[in-house]
């Protein structure tokens, strides 16, 4: 969203790095190899890292005002993937990326020390098929179902007892996450989605947790992940549909 803005002329450099500062205390970036690095100007594996401002450099010089494209893969659901390719592999790897089609690059953000956050950029020759489109009230919706259905199956299954603290664990894990900055302009609707998928992603953390003395057997804990597995789908549909909907405002701002 930040660099998207950014691109946009809705946000200063400086305001994409402080945003990025919550998440690790040190960012560095590389290209995933000796091509990559040629087209880029960014150090390949094997040379001394570059810095976020060098990335930042790279894509306003490749994609001018082009939006960027968050990309939340898991095995089985790889939605929003450009094909087949080295940047598909790692983001799903990892979890995430961010896909810059207009650039044809690909970031992979993975932890690489304490504090420390490596940014990864690979080529991606081919876009791939259009982005699947989920408005944003449906992937609402649907957030909030999944949520009822699933509480709804585990407690049939005898596997979602109260848990003594639960309710605090919860709180701990929200309050641990890093401290989000938002673009100026960020949509109301964009902000709550994402803010619920986090409280949702913390509720699905603590849901995994067996009681003290109560582990489950095999086929309960195989039930329980079946259960789960639709609101993690469900969750991450959620934030890609939230960016997707602060990208479009925010690449459409004034120039400043």
């Amino acid at each position: 969203m930040w660099t998207s803005a950014w691109l946009a002329g809705a946000a200063a450099p400086d305001d994409v790095l402080d945003a990025l500062g919550p998440w690790a205390l040190a960012h560095d970036v590389q290209a995933a190899d000796e091509a990559t690095a040629a087209a880029t100007a960014l150090p390949p594996p094997g040379r001394p890292v570059s810095s976020l401002a060098f990335l930042l450099a790279t894509l306003r010089r490749t994609s001018p005002r082009g939006p960027a494209r968050l990309v939340l893969p898991a095995p089985g659901d790889v939605r929003g993937l450009p094909g087949p390719g080295v940047f598909s592999r790692e983001a799903t790897a990892a979890g995430e990326g961010v896909l810059f089609a207009d650039a044809g690059l690909g970031v992979v953000p993975t932890t690489v020390a304490e504090n420390v956050l490596r940014w990864t950029v690979y080529p991606v020759p081919e876009p791939g098929p259009p982005v699947e489109y989920v408005a944003l009230n449906q992937a609402e919706r649907d957030l909030r179902e999944q949520v009822r259905q699933s509480a709804s199956v585990l407690t049939s299954l005898g596997v979602a007892r109260h848990r003594p603290g639960v309710r605090e664990e919860i709180a701990a894990a929200l309050r641990a996450r890093p401290e989000t900055l938002w673009p100026v302009g960020m949509p109301g609707q964009a902000l709550r989605v994402l803010q619920h998928a986090d409280e949702v992603e913390a509720i699905l953390s603590a849901a995994q947790v067996d009681e003290p003395g109560g582990a489950l057997s095999a086929s309960a804990a195989e039930a329980r992940r079946e259960a789960l597995r639709p609101i993690e789908t469900a969750v991450r549909v959620a934030r890609r549909a939230a960016v997707a909907e602060a990208v479009r405002v925010l690449a459409a701002s004034p120039l400043v």
